[in-house]
């Protein structure tokens, strides 16, 4: 390496950017610098792409910055930190044909030979401890990913929506020191890792929409390879419907381009805006309603009035192999917290019993006609707190068991907000209440605060149309292995929809547990 570049280097270190401009080359928009500055600053990050937006390339100039600028060699030239760059995708084309040769041709552009060589899909260099290589992420087994470790470590992820939660769960467990996770994907679903995170405060995360391609903004190539004018305005028309400006809904996502308003279909919010599909096929909540739902929390948390209405206590009591019970605070439409209490897998009935009596007499006020009510899943180890409950004569609980029959005191079928739909039992009623709430259509006002767990768990869960017509929720027990958790805070929320006319507790159960 030349002495003038030996000069810079350190100037390179403070600032990747200018590594990028000036050593490597690269012509990165300023919406694919801003990425490349927060690889560089944050431990993890995901983006979210339209079509030949240039995601795949800024991966590639964060993984060169990354492999040559973050190792360290002492005074006498012997390397202190190692540096090891990981690229995966789901398939080995992508790998080859899409990673691969982004990295070849930067790493063959530089200002200033960089030391290494190519050979496969790998930069080597003279240290066994300091390479980057690109595998399909199939071609290793989870206790293989084990084996990655370093001083400086960086995971690169392209389609990440495509890969298992498996392959996510074992690197994660590599992610010391210095480490990185770059997530570059195509939103084509809601759900999995790849979707979570882009929620998730442990991550930064962008999203590159096609319509902002300089490209397609001056309508002339101004960045070859990206997305440009005339494949845009195609796609508009193809998947696009005109409507009028008085008919425009940001939660369909709808834009103006050149003077008229057009509603996408979710082909175009994935492949074009870079966007989630509205919904996802099976999906019980998309993640769009409950990011609606968190504004609209934030906006009615300024009024003095957000707690005029009722409490209703949804109380989902931790189990056997559970550490937290949770406590869901509604009012009305806004549910004000969640709040969980450990129990380290140790019953706990004495304590979530109090918890429960102070909130339901602190939250009653006969004076204001305000009756505070608690809801309880009698499931389990719910039942113990609920009969501690009525031994003490605390009015406004109820008894709450999620596997009963979805129907009310006269046998008639629990439905949905339209009436058209039926419940394989009263957890899939009660979660499906939770859907209509947040549904933006439905315009109840739905407000949430931001919890990236109940995200996760909502935006997980999964439904399907059983055949008899009626609506089943997945099992409890499939999404707790997903997950790797239980969804107590959903769980909870869920609780607050029960209809207070239903009875479903057996009191011959309650005495012999009395």
């Amino acid at each position: 390496m030349s002495p003038e570049a030996m000069d810079r280097w350190s100037d390179y270190v403070e600032d990747w950017c200018l590594f990028a401009r000036e050593f490597l080359l690269v012509k990165l928009d300023p919406e694919q610098e801003e990425i490349l500055r927060a690889v560089q600053f944050n431990s993890k990050v995901a983006v979210a792409s339209g079509t030949s937006r240039g995601k795949d390339y800024v991966a590639a100039v964060c993984a060169i910055c990354f492999l040559y600028l973050t190792p360290r060699w002492d005074e006498k030239n012997r390397m202190i930190a190692n540096t090891k760059v990981i690229m995966t995708a789901p398939t080995d084309r992508q790998v080859g044909l899409i990673m691969s040769p982004e990295i070849s041709r930067i790493f063959n552009n530089t200002a200033v030979r960089l030391p290494g060589y190519e050979t496969g899909y790998d930069i080597r260099t003279g240290s066994d401890e300091w390479f980057l290589t690109g595998f399909k992420a199939d071609d290793k087994n989870t206790e293989a990913w084990s084996g990655y470790h370093a001083a400086n470590i960086m995971f690169i992820v392209t389609e990440a929506s495509g890969i298992a939660q498996t392959i996510f769960d074992a690197i994660e467990g590599n992610l010391q020191g210095n480490s990185r996770l770059l997530l570059v994907f195509n939103p084509n679903v809601s759900h999995g890792y790849a979707a979570s995170s882009f929620k998730s405060k442990t991550f930064k995360s962008f999203r590159l929409n096609s319509m902002n391609a300089p490209n397609v903004l001056s309508k002339k190539i101004i960045f070859p390879g990206q997305v440009d004018y005339v494949w845009v305005t195609d796609r508009i028309k193809a998947w696009c419907m005109p409507i009028r400006a008085e008919e425009y809904n940001v939660i369909e996502g709808d834009f103006e381009f050149e003077e008229q308003w057009y509603r996408p279909n979710d082909l175009f919010r994935a492949k074009v805006l870079g966007l989630f599909p509205k919904v996802s096929e099976g999906v019980l909540v998309p993640g769009e309603w409950i990011e609606i739902a968190n504004k609209k929390w934030i906006e009615e948390r300024k009024k003095a009035d957000y707690k005029s209405q009722p409490l209703r206590l949804g109380v989902d009591v931790a189990g056997m192999g559970r550490d937290s019970s949770s406590f869901c605070y509604r009012y009305g439409n806004y549910v004000d917290r969640f709040y969980l209490i450990q129990s380290g897998g140790v019953a706990n009935h004495m304590e979530i019993a109090g918890k429960t009596k102070s909130e339901v007499l602190s939250g009653t006020s006969k004076l204001h006609n305000k009756i505070a009510q608690a809801f309880i899943d009698t499931i389990g180890e719910g039942a113990g707190v609920y009969s501690r409950l009525i031994e003490q004569e605390v009015d406004g609980v109820h008894s709450v068991k999620a596997s009963a029959s979805a129907k009310d005191d006269i046998d008639n079928p629990l439905t949905d907000i339209t009436g058209q739909h039926k419940f394989k039992n009263l957890r899939a009623y009660l979660y499906w209440a939770v859907r209509d709430w947040l549904d933006p259509k439905n315009r109840m006002g739905a407000c949430l605060p931001e919890d990236e767990d109940l995200y996760q768990e909502l935006t997980e869960t999964k439904w399907r149309f059983r055949s008899d017509g009626s609506i089943e929720l997945e099992s409890k027990e499939d999404l707790k292995a997903r997950i790797k958790r239980s969804p107590d805070r959903s769980d909870s929320l869920a609780l607050t929809f029960y209809p207070e006319s239903v009875n479903t507790f057996d009191y011959e159960e309650l005495n012999e547990i009395i």
